[in-house]
């Protein structure tokens, strides 16, 4: 982190609470002016950051975000494409309907789309930028009991960010993949506990069951600030040379190198 510009603009989407808020907080602390985006206000803001309320699955709340980050600061120099959840039921295809589809896709695919068409006009001008998309360990590794359309959106966003890469690396902008396996939040316990409900037992139970189920050799979920630290160092310039690379942070959970 002692490599990070001080008040560069960084946007974390997302970024109000789990890894979101783990990302923007490490950033603050780093000397940043970092803009969080949510569709609820957090109930505190210890760091100071600038918070705008945007539903990002819609073309509209993009557009917004991008041209109140324009007009306040005048620059971007970092996204953080980290909002995205798993809105739809599990049981597989036949539990999917065309709205769950297109809820997953917009929020965990086009959202990240939306933000970098419309931010990365100014990083093309400045000749300078970083790109992190959040994606997840699911995308290479998917549970169709548990994930089907959701994975699906984030192996998109892993080979977006691929071509992205490469189209804007001579332009001076760098573009990378961070890819977490099981990690402690808020919506990760809560759907640990929908899985003790709907299985009747217990939530300890039903945590040992996803880690047996998804393989984590560590044996435990990760903290959202061992994402953070990761994306600290991307966003930094001990990374100025890497670009177009998908890291796994999942405990050992990807059965491939």
């Amino acid at each position: 982190m002692d490599n990070l510009v001080e008040r560069q603009v960084a946007l974390v989407t997302g970024g109000t609470k789990g890894i979101g808020k783990a990302i923007a907080d490490n950033l603050s602390k780093a000397g940043m002016q970092v803009v969080v985006t949510a569709r609820t206000a957090p109930k505190e803001n210890t760091n100071g950051q600038y918070f705008i309320s945007a539903d990002l699955a819609t073309p509209e709340g993009a557009e917004r975000v991008a041209k109140e980050i324009l007009g306040k600061y005048g620059r971007i120099d970092i996204i953080i494409n980290n909002a995205g959840a798993n809105l739809s039921p599990g049981g597989g295809f036949s539990a999917l309907s065309d709205e769950h589809w297109n809820n997953d896709w917009q929020l965990n695919f086009m959202s990240a789309v939306r933000i970098n068409k419309a931010l990365l006009p100014t990083m093309i001008e400045q000749k300078s930028g970083v790109i992190i998309n959040i994606s997840t360990g699911a995308a290479k590794q998917p549970l169709w009991e548990m994930t089907m359309s959701y994975s699906s959106a984030k192996a998109a966003l892993n080979v977006y960010s691929k071509a992205l890469a490469n189209e804007v690396g001579s332009k001076g902008i760098r573009v990378n993949v961070v890819s977490p396996g099981v990690v402690k939040t808020p919506l990760m316990l809560e759907f640990v506990e929908n899985i003790a409900k709907s299985s009747s037992i217990t939530p300890d139970e039903a945590f040992k069951a996803l880690i047996d189920k998804v393989g984590v050799p560590m044996g435990r979920m990760a903290e959202p600030e061992e994402i953070a630290n990761l994306v600290a160092f991307l966003v930094s310039s001990e990374a100025k040379y890497i670009t177009g690379t998908n890291y796994s942070v999942d405990g050992g959970a990807l059965p491939i190198i």
